[in-house]
């Protein structure tokens, strides 16, 4: 379990992941037809499905590092609190080490994060890490992506990695990125990971 069982669940993040199902079905449809540039349709797609905001929207934070940013959970077992201080109630637990999460807002020595789900709390900054990591297509619940050995679809197929699956994110070229996953090593579509920003590169 990526939360403990006293994890809320919003139920208007339920709801934005059954309206955008459609929306990343169609982005992989246009991708395995052999489409090698992400289009601005695709990439807003990508957005509405993650909740992330792009990185032309993002900000300074006090901290003096973008707003919003990918992170990732450094520990095995976070606690997730409903504001920035120890006094304040844990909402949830995290219980997977590696998880990539949003930083939101910034407050001290308190970041505010976002899952993949949409929901948010505050954590320690030390309880997380800059390595960037990726879920792989955590909408699509038990179906599988395609990995190919370079960045197109024309590339050798390496594996079909299923959805919800926790990658290294090595790097991403704004249309693709190279992840290591379950023991593989390959390139995803960018539109098909939660960990990066549509059309954002990364470079390791």
């Amino acid at each position: 379990m990526v939360k403990s069982a006293a994890t809320r669940r919003r139920i208007g993040s339920a709801v934005l992941g059954i309206a955008c199902m459609a929306i990343a079905v169609a982005a992989a449809w246009s991708i395995m037809a052999g489409q090698s540039n992400v289009s601005g349709a695709a990439a807003k797609a990508a957005a509405d499905i993650t909740g992330s905001t792009g990185p032309v929207d993002k900000a300074m934070g006090p901290s003096g590092l973008p707003l919003p940013r990918f992170v990732s959970l450094k520990a095995d077992k976070i606690n997730v609190r409903r504001g920035p201080s120890s006094e304040h109630q844990v909402a949830w637990v995290y219980q997977r080490k590696g998880l990539p999460v949003e930083i939101t807002a910034e407050f001290e020595n308190w970041r505010r994060i976002r899952d993949s789900d949409g929901d948010e709390g505050w954590v320690y900054q030390s309880m997380l890490s800059g390595k960037r990591m990726a879920l792989v297509a955590p909408w699509r619940k038990q179906d599988a992506v395609p990995m190919y050995s370079g960045p197109s679809t024309t590339s050798n197929l390496v594996a079909m990695v299923k959805a919800g699956v926790v990658a290294t994110l090595e790097d991403c070229t704004g249309e693709w990125c190279s992840l290591s996953a379950s023991g593989y090593e390959g390139w995803i579509a960018q539109p098909m990971i939660w960990g990066a920003y549509p059309g954002e590169r990364v470079e390791k």
